[in-house]
């Protein structure tokens, strides 16, 4: 397990910092599509400058090991999104209450899964065997994600029931509160339900990237700020994907694939050696794939669902010539009595 000077982390930290800082000045209250896709693309700008960082100091094997990290975690993330979509769903969050708990969901997670690195990290160096465990669980997260996973009620659900055993519960929203007060006694909102709903099911996420991401490097440092940065961007992707779930119809194969990529090459470590470039040009692939078929199929769908005509693009009837009979006689016209008229005044002036 490799690690980072003091200076370093120190200076990693305060670059985040001040990003979370400017993140909470700029984007308070619901945020827009326009400026959704904004923060995002800001988000991708800022991870992809540190790791261009990384490069410059630690080489470009460093670099590469963070890009990959990067990407599991991002493309792990985009699931994610729908599940938080489902989960805000199913509690009727209002939109405007929405972002105040993804940017309380993201603030936890950024302390628990740096807790979580550490402790796998240092499990991979101590124990021999914790590549195989990783592995393993790795491959049991692919085969579940391929089987599209087990949903339930999140309200109905073990979180729900272990708050309401602490705290009473209110029966609706109280703003964007988490907790309230009602004669004196302390109570719970739903919008505090959800926040623990989220973070849970964050920490069962971690169960997959992380072990994904010390796959490929168990550089502490490296995956730290790798999570770090695709985690920050959660929110802003929230608001840019939540709209768009059954776009991505072969996402969850496409992570699978991924999966059990990272976890067959920590299972065979001790017979077969991959490079970190060939697993960054893997993970690179095999989204892509999955985004593009995703695409096609989109396509596909929507042309199938469109009505087919038959008639001419042009107006009014198309043109049949006459092939058998005499041509049509033409219809009278209303000056028919006009020339009624002068035919027979023009035949009494030839009677002699």
């Amino acid at each position: 397990m490799t690690g980072a000077s003091g200076w370093a982390w120190a200076a990693a930290g305060a670059v985040i910092l001040g990003l979370i800082a400017v993140d909470l000045a700029v984007n308070r209250g619901q945020a827009g599509m326009r400026r959704a896709v904004l923060v995002s693309a800001g988000w991708i700008t800022a991870a992809a400058a540190f790791g261009v960082i990384v490069i410059l100091w630690r080489g470009g094997g460093a670099g590469q090991e963070y890009f990959a990290a990067y990407l599991i975690e991002k493309a792990l993330s985009i699931d994610n999104v729908f599940v938080f979509a489902l989960v805000f769903q199913a509690f009727a969050v209002p939109a405007a209450y929405q972002h105040r708990v993804l940017f309380a969901g993201v603030l936890g997670a950024l302390a628990m899964r740096a807790a979580f690195i550490s402790g796998g990290a240092a499990l991979l160096e101590h124990l021999s065997w914790a590549g195989y465990v990783f592995g393993a669980l790795l491959l049991a997260a692919a085969v579940r994600m391929a089987r599209g996973g087990v949903r339930g009620d999140p309200r109905r659900g073990l979180v729900m029931r272990g708050l309401r055993k602490v705290m009473p519960v209110t029966e609706s929203y109280e703003g964007a509160r988490f907790l309230t007060r009602r004669e004196g006694k302390l109570f719970a909102t739903p919008l505090l339900a959800v926040l623990i709903v989220i973070e849970t099911m964050d920490l069962v996420f971690a169960v997959d990237s992380i072990p994904a991401a010390l796959g490929v490097t168990t550089d502490v440092f490296i995956v730290v700020t790798s999570n770090a940065f695709a985690v920050l961007g959660l929110r802003a992707l929230y608001f840019v994907l939540a709209g768009a779930m059954d776009r991505f119809a072969f996402l969850s194969t496409g992570l699978a694939v991924m999966l059990a990529f990272i976890g067959a090459k920590m299972l065979l470590a001790g017979v077969v050696h991959v490079p970190v470039a060939v697993t960054l040009g893997v993970i690179v692939v095999v989204i892509t794939s999955a985004v593009l078929l995703s695409v096609w199929q989109q396509r596909r769908q929507t042309a199938a669902d469109r009505p087919h005509h038959l008639q001419t693009p042009h107006a009014g009837p198309a043109y049949q010539p006459a092939l058998l009979g005499p041509a049509p006689r033409p219809v009278a016209t209303e000056d028919k009595h006009d020339g009624a008229a002068d035919s027979a005044e023009a035949t009494a002036r030839m009677r002699p």
